[in-house]
């Protein structure tokens, strides 16, 4: 019989794709733990108490003494990053890892899924900045031909607030979220947002190698099912 060989999952093979292209723009990538503190995934943002996603519905909360979750973003990893760093500014950083929601599963939301964090800090910083990143990141990986758009919208750790879509199968497919950082998050960091600025994005790997390879169905990447896995 002929000897068989294993190969990477293709969300990791894709992730090292994003590390590559961020890598040629001075990106470093950093991490942060999966099992978060209320503190830095929701309070350090500027996520109001009583804010929605702080519900079971949205989030896997921890039975401890501390108020833990299973994080429910990438962002938790900012102002971690920053905090240790504030003395090193101006900092690039992009964050993959796996992060958590409490909700229903369908063709294009999991309960566990990959993200990706960026952020980017520095003394001059705009939301043009944000926005020529972003597409530069999304041509390489898809093409010039990629059609992009940038519509408002609001998280409380962003201001202003934009939602990045692709168009995919003839539809717009929300890629994921960025903004300029709230001075608010700057804070949380011990870092003064009169001096320094930023902006930050997230985005779900899961839907970028769907849009790549074409895959109707993110629980695909899931299932375990070899027939799938194997055609790369």
């Amino acid at each position: 019989m002929k000897e068989q060989k294993g190969h990477l999952h293709p969300i990791t093979q894709f992730i090292r794709e994003i590390v590559a292209v961020f890598a040629e723009m001075g990106f470093v990538v950093a991490s942060g733990p999966e099992l978060e503190t209320e503190y830095y995934n929701f309070d350090a943002l500027n996520v109001p108490r009583d804010h929605s996603s702080r519900d079971m519905q949205d989030t896997f909360w921890i039975k401890s003494k501390e108020r833990q979750v299973m994080r429910t973003h990438t962002s938790s990893v900012q102002v971690r990053f920053l905090e240790k760093n504030k003395d090193s500014l101006p900092c690039a950083i992009i964050v993959p890892g796996k992060v958590f929601r409490n909700e229903a599963t369908d063709a294009t939301h999991e309960a566990q899924f990959y993200q990706l964090e960026g952020l980017y800090v520095d003394k001059n910083v705009s939301l043009g900045h944000l926005k020529g990143t972003v597409e530069h990141f999304l041509k390489k990986l898809y093409g010039d031909d990629v059609v992009i758009r940038f519509r408002p919208s609001f998280f409380p750790f962003v201001e202003p607030g934009v939602e990045v879509d692709m168009l995919f199968n003839g539809k717009w497919l929300e890629m994921g979220g960025a903004g300029m950082v709230h001075p608010n998050v700057l804070k949380s960091a011990g870092i003064d947002p009169t001096i320094w600025k930023g902006f930050a994005f997230g985005f779900g790997v899961d839907r970028l190698v769907m849009r790549q390879n074409n895959i109707p169905d993110v629980r695909m990447l899931y299932d375990g099912d070899l027939r799938f896995i194997n055609q790369f």
